[in-house]
């Protein structure tokens, strides 16, 4: 008998078999993210889906790299939810995702609820570490 003609099918990140089922759900989140700070949460496969919700009334920003780069800022590069139960679904494979609290919030902490659809991929090597390039850290759009 042959090889199985479907041998060379694997679960990647190119691979659409792997983004049509269903995901792993993981539910994560903070009540004590304080203002002008920022924490970066790690996915443990590549995400079908990540939605963010405000659980509080202070604006938080999300984003795919670090405030530190100044044009995650300069550039808007992150979506911005300002008030309560605001909510967003990024339709997105990542490994990683930010979330900061805006300087000018009100005292106390932000609150925030992450929910990810995870697929079956591991984090490709070559994505280790900060997502950089055009929508997410360069301000020309190269």
């Amino acid at each position: 008998m042959g090889s199985d003609p479907f041998s060379h099918y694997k679960v990647g990140v190119n691979n659409v078999g792997s983004y049509q089922v269903a995901g792993i759900p993981w539910i994560t989140g903070s009540s004590a993210l304080g203002k002008g700070h920022e924490v970066r949460f790690e996915f443990p496969k590549i995400t079908k889906n990540i939605t963010v919700i405000n659980q509080s009334t202070h604006d938080i920003r999300v984003h795919f790299n670090t405030t530190a780069s100044t044009n995650v800022v300069n550039g808007l590069h992150y979506v911005l939810f300002n008030s309560k139960e605001d909510s967003y679904t990024f339709n997105v494979k990542a490994d990683s995702i930010y979330v900061s609290c805006v300087d000018d919030s009100v005292h106390g902490s932000a609150s925030f609820t992450i929910v990810a659809e995870l697929t079956q991929i591991p984090v490709p090597r070559e994505w280790a570490g900060t997502m950089t390039g055009s929508g997410l850290t360069t301000l020309d759009g190269s």
